[in-house]
């Protein structure tokens, strides 16, 4: 234990001992952010018609609720379909964004940069009545096709920066010296580029899969009727009554998320060990 608070904790030679606080800091974080999970996910096995913690007794019967309710399931099965396709739609525009802002020289390029992060500077309220009024006119209100364009908006940005990081990183010279050899740039950014930035693509199409599944401020304006999305159904069950199912899907989405960042993760570092 001497040892290793005497071993350097990286290569400026400062050692762990040195950063206990730090360390202190971080699992204090690390509680407060997975507490509420670890509560929710016990409530969740409850006997009781109420959300209890800690329960007294112990039941599958709402994880069984769940999964033999037409509207809980209509709802997920929406989720999934919007989620999906905002992940299809969002990470090639995203890439090709971000890969023309990266090799652009024309000015102004920061400004382009920071109007495609603009959701993610301004409430997500204001986007969802802006876009509620704008389906309103067109007439897209409660369809998937609109939830997926609203999604993919609020999902661009962050794979804007996932992308945008990654190629700054990469040395483009690789990729000039296959187009100086004769392959058009599609072909070199295809065969050379995006090999090398696969991880931050399959991070960007991950956290715009999660941006669409988990959200529910925009879902609440323009989802309904026969395409009500999982948080919209979850939110509107807790205004109106309180279910203990909500703990069993809030469980199940929490497994879904984790999952997904855990594959995430895998595949990074076989791309380290491979590399």
């Amino acid at each position: 234990m001497l040892a290793w608070l005497r071993s350097p904790a990286s290569e400026t030679g400062i050692s762990h001992g040195h950063r206990l606080w730090l360390y202190g800091i971080s699992i204090i974080i690390m509680i407060l952010l997975i507490a509420p999970t670890l509560i929710v996910i016990p409530m969740s096995f409850s006997e009781s018609q109420y959300l209890e913690f800690p329960p007294e007794s112990w039941s599958t019967r709402w994880y069984g609720h769940y999964f033999g309710s037409t509207e809980w399931m209509q709802a997920t099965e929406t989720s999934f379909k919007a989620a999906f396709l905002t992940m299809l739609v969002a990470t090639p525009i995203g890439v090709l964004a971000a890969y023309g802002l990266h090799c652009s020289k024309v000015r102004y390029m920061r400004a382009a940069f920071l109007l495609m992060i603009t959701p993610m500077m301004i409430p997500v309220v204001l986007v969802a009545i802006g876009v509620f009024y704008a389906y309103v006119k067109i007439g897209i209100l409660y369809t998937l096709t609109g939830l997926v364009l609203a999604h993919t908006v609020l999902a661009l940005p962050l794979v804007v920066i996932v992308i945008g990081a990654a190629l700054k990183s990469y040395d483009m010279s690789q990729e000039e010296a296959a187009r100086s050899l004769g392959a058009p740039r599609w072909k070199a950014f295809l065969t050379i580029t995006l090999p090398q930035i696969r991880f931050a693509v399959v991070t960007g199409a991950l956290l715009s899969f999660l941006t669409s599944f988990d959200e529910v401020v925009v879902a609440m304006f323009i989802s309904g009727g026969d395409n009500p999305t999982l948080t919209r159904n979850m939110f509107n069950a807790l205004r109106d009554q309180i279910d203990p199912t909500i703990a069993s899907i809030s469980t199940i989405m929490v497994l879904v998320t984790t999952l997904l960042m855990a594959l995430a993760q895998i595949f990074g570092q076989q791309k380290g060990g491979s590399g």
